[in-house]
């Protein structure tokens, strides 16, 4: 049974252990993300967020370029770590490429310019959101999954190998997969030094 908002949202981990195997379908999944995309919300109600979704061999073409890439500036001596984890993200079930239109984001800014510095950050803002919502919600149903940032040395092969819109910007990738380990504990701060009752 899935878990609840706040039992998933505790639960949520970087798992970089992943397969090729999941316990919902490729449509549950987009459905997931298909709702995450329409409800979580932006600045002045852009809409900017955007979302490619890699399943199968396009998964696999993805993380090729990103090996490939990595494979031309890392010292030959130290790419076998590179590869191991390349080739980790590419074991599982599919990739997200988050986006931001950046046609919106520059005509709000043309548009309201008191604001036009902000835009930017509020783009990211609401594209963290979003990353956050899905990935909350797969682990809900049992997958895992991480936040990865190859952009910027990747950018213009993706978007030629994908057809991706020219306006796009690329902000994170998120493998995601069944999880084959276990997460690393993770440590807390004292909430009382994150939070304050100001009354």
């Amino acid at each position: 049974m899935p878990l609840g908002f706040k039992e998933a949202m505790e639960g949520r981990r970087s798992i970089y252990g992943i397969c090729d195997e999941s316990p919902i379908s490729a449509e549950e999944i987009l459905e997931i993300i298909d709702n995450s995309t329409k409800h979580v919300p932006s600045a002045f109600n852009s809409q900017s967020q955007r979302v490619a979704v890699l399943f199968g061999e396009r998964h696999l073409e993805f993380w090729n370029i990103v090996m490939e890439t990595l494979r031309k500036i890392v010292l030959a001596d130290d790419f076998r770590a590179t590869e191991k984890k390349i080739n980790g993200f590419a074991a599982g079930c599919g990739t997200l490429l988050f986006y931001d239109d950046n046609s919106i984001t520059k005509g709000l800014m043309e548009r309201f310019t008191p604001y036009k510095e902000s835009f930017p950050v509020w783009a990211e803002q609401s594209n963290g959101m979003l990353q956050f919502a899905i990935w909350t919600q797969l682990e809900a149903e049992g997958l895992g999954a991480t936040i990865q940032h190859y952009n910027p040395i990747i950018d213009k092969e993706v978007k030629d190998a994908f057809n991706i819109p020219s306006d796009w910007r690329l902000i994170a990738q998120m493998p995601f997969g069944g999880p084959t380990v276990e997460p690393i504990q993770k440590e807390f701060v004292p909430i009382e030094k994150r939070v304050i009752v100001i009354e």
